[in-house]
């Protein structure tokens, strides 16, 4: 990506990586040469004084350093590096950074000392070598893709090797919905009381991300016009604030737990669970004790939209539920004021549901 800032030169070395020059600006006969990239954060420091005339220092060793130069791993820590300031300034998501930083440092393992420079047919290679898992294989892929578009970007890398790799997961429509007869099923085996009935009941009653549902809690509860509620920001970038109505099956649930603590949902040594990742293994744990293997917490998020589309709900009635800033058949914006109402309204509809 060309960079326009007056008297900055970009010019590409015969190793294919870049250099950048400034025109001093009192004498245009006198060029600096830069100690930093425009991915390095101290860019911009070292661009105005060599402007005025001033040729700073290397910044301080980066953990990038401790690797050689345009190298796999080089370049992946270079790139979480980046992930980690955007993350910072609120631009990225933690989760993304957390899911990209194990996938890249799982890449890293198996590709560190190799050349940047990475041939299609080797991504292509290694996402078949993941094919027993193809979620992971999926997600691996759109972090080297995102990681080499960085690059490209800031001049690191000339190419991006991962475009046009497929996907496994293509036009299957990700997780599988749970059908009524699914619910019955678990609840069979999980019965009221227990925690895993009352994760169930959870994601059914509140739609939400197994990202949130790990730190909901009493602190999470409102009042409004004398009707209890929840309220949370969803953890996933761009995601609307959510507040829905209490259900009696969800009031009766969070209730009935023996143990109680900050959080609803707590793991067998009656602690708050640390992270989205534990939950998940724990609910999945449960899901194959109910003869499930194939059943996930995201696709109770896809069945609450789709009971409540089925019992006429507006569509932005199930944004309001779901936490979705825009609907996707129109550029229209749920106002904030409306979506108390607009979620009661919505989940009035499943008061009648037999559970």
């Amino acid at each position: 990506m060309k960079i326009n800032l007056p008297g900055l030169a970009q010019e590409k070395l015969p190793s294919g990586n870049y250099r950048y020059r400034v025109r001093v600006e009192s004498n245009s006969s006198k060029k600096i040469r830069l100690n930093a990239t425009p991915e390095d954060k101290n860019f911009m420091e070292h661009y105005h004084a060599a402007r005025a005339g001033i040729s700073l220092p290397p910044d301080p060793a980066s953990p990038a350093d401790v690797y050689v130069r345009g190298s796999v791993a080089w370049l992946t820590t270079k790139y979480i590096m980046h992930l980690e300031t955007q993350v910072n300034a609120g631009i990225a998501s933690e989760l993304t950074l957390r899911q990209r930083r194990g996938l890249l440092r799982e890449l890293k393992e198996r590709y560190g000392e190799y050349s940047m420079m990475m041939p299609t047919h080797e991504v292509i290679k290694l996402r078949d070598s993941l094919s027993m898992t193809p979620g992971k294989a999926d997600n691996m892929i759109k972090a080297i893709r995102a990681m080499y578009k960085w690059g490209c970007e800031y001049g690191i890398t000339p190419n991006n090797p991962a475009l046009g790799v497929s996907r496994f997961n293509q036009n299957k429509g990700g997780a599988k919905p749970w059908s009524v007869e699914d619910l019955k099923k678990y609840r069979t085996i999980h019965l009221p009381g227990t925690p895993a009935h009352l994760c169930l009941t959870l994601f059914m009653f509140t739609a939400c991300r197994i990202s949130d549902a790990y730190r909901l809690g009493r602190d999470n509860e409102i009042t409004r016009n004398g009707i209890l509620g929840l309220s949370w920001q969803p953890q996933k970038k761009g995601s609307a604030l959510v507040e829905i109505p209490m259900l009696p099956p969800l009031i009766k649930a969070t209730r009935a737990a023996t143990v109680q603590g900050k959080t609803y949902l707590l793991t067998e040594h009656g602690k708050p669970f640390r992270s989205a990742e534990g939950l998940r293994n724990r609910f999945k744990k449960w899901c194959l004790a109910a003869g499930l293997d194939d059943r996930t917490s995201h696709g109770i998020r896809k069945a609450a939209g789709k009971l409540l589309a089925e019992e006429g709900c507006t569509q932005y009635e199930v944004m309001a539920v779901h936490g979705h800033a825009e609907a996707k058949t129109s550029e229209t914006y749920t106002g904030s004021a409306e979506r108390w109402r607009l979620a009661r309204q919505a989940m009035q509809r499943l008061e009648a549901m037999e559970w």
